[in-house]
């Protein structure tokens, strides 16, 4: 097993998109520029100043690229700070070489866990140690204190790790979240579409019965809408079958829609009034999308009932229009400078996006929180893939 975690600690990818420049970058470099000037000046005892002062500023430009190339930067910052004891053993200077502002080198390690791969973690870890070692066997500093010296050298990789850990955790949470929503509408479009399907074995086995005194041209184009229709029905049931928990039944019933609203409005126990309006023709809906703005809704009226402050209407608006069908749901309580756009929402934005359409959710002008999808709605001329209001 430790072999195996090692393994892929060395494999381990890079964060993905870092970001090259941002203004903590330059706002670092000029702190630490300034703090070379500061300490070049007044600071009386510095040993071979033209030389720290090069130095400083070398260190202070480094991190300026340390998400981008966080190894090579590391290896360039402890490589010339190995130079300095170096220096110290042959010139033998009554003070030790350098500035402190060469502290910024701990930039570096915070970010070569945070930002590197895992083989340039491990080479790099390798290069600071190895710097911190000599350091400590240059100077006559007692060795627990050389101890406590390497361990505050190396906190700042250990926070890096940590926010880089918590990063990665977040992005696995909001993965599983679109997952879930994903095998959520995978089962509605199976149970919808296997409706229509049994109901074309059914009619195809009653056209085989009543077609038995017509030529054998139809009873084998019935026979053929028959093998055909019960093959996708039993390919859809065991592809769906293995993206539902193990032990859930492939129940055929379809999935709540525009229908259900009034009901889930009228909810018994809610503390907040829910005024649902409804615009257009909705009674022709594609199921996908029937089904999406049901969730919507729901999960917007539950995270006003959940998170809401000082609320007392939540109000809730469908309109179909010709090619879209719109939703808002907005309530009226107070802005209280957090957010509720948890992963709750991730999910219905991960579904509208499988939609082809979009979500936007956040606070409002003045009050409450806002949640607004636009769904594109298939024209469907037969309406074959409609279903009656219940």
């Amino acid at each position: 097993m430790l072999r195996d975690d090692l393994r892929n600690l060395w494999t381990e990818p890079r964060p993905p998109d870092p970001p090259a420049r941002v203004w903590r970058d330059w706002a670092l470099l000029a702190a630490g520029l300034a703090g070379v000037a500061l300490e070049a000046t007044l600071r009386e005892n510095v040993v071979w100043r033209p030389v720290a002062v090069v130095f400083a500023v070398w260190l202070c430009l480094l991190p300026l690229w340390r998400r981008t190339r966080p190894l090579a930067m590391v290896t360039l910052a402890f490589g010339s700070v190995v130079l300095l004891p170096v220096a110290s053993l042959v010139g033998a200077p009554s003070e030790p070489v350098g500035l402190y502002t060469g502290a910024v080198v701990l930039v570096l390690v915070y970010a070569l866990p945070r930002w590197g791969s895992g083989r340039e973690i491990v080479l790099g870890g390798a290069v600071i140690l190895a710097a911190g070692a000599l350091c400590s066997v240059t100077d006559e500093t007692p060795v627990f204190e050389n101890l406590v010296g390497i361990a505050f050298l190396l906190l700042p990789g250990v926070i890096g790790a940590a926010v880089r850990f918590r990063g990665t955790a977040r992005d696995r949470q909001l993965e599983q979240v679109r997952s879930r929503e994903r095998e959520q509408l995978a089962r509605e479009l199976h149970d919808t579409v296997a409706h229509h399907v049994s109901a074309m074995v059914i009619i195809a086995q009653a056209g085989r019965v009543l077609a038995g005194t017509d030529p054998s041209a139809a009873v084998e184009a019935l026979e053929g809408v028959e093998e055909e229709g019960a093959r996708t029905l039993e390919e859809m049931r065991a592809m769906v079958a293995a993206l539902r928990d193990r032990g859930v039944g492939a129940e055929l019933a379809p999935p709540a829609g525009v229908a259900d609203l009034e009901r889930l409005v009228r909810t018994p126990g809610g503390r907040l009034r829910v005024d649902l309006g409804l615009d257009g023709e909705l009674d022709a809906l594609p199921p996908a999308v029937d089904a999406a703005v049901y969730r919507i809704v729901q999960e917007s009226v539950t995270n006003a009932l959940r998170h809401a402050v000082d609320a007392t209407e939540v109000v809730v608006r469908v309109a179909a229009e010709p090619h879209t069908v719109r939703v808002s749901v907005c309530d009226n309580g107070r802005r209280t400078g957090r957010g509720r756009d948890g992963y709750g929402l991730t999910g219905l934005r991960e579904r509208a996006t499988l939609l082809g359409g979009t979500l936007r959710a956040g606070p409002g002008t003045d009050r409450g929180w806002h949640v607004d999808a636009e769904l594109p709605r298939a024209r469907s001329e037969s309406g074959v893939h409609s279903r009656s209001r219940r």
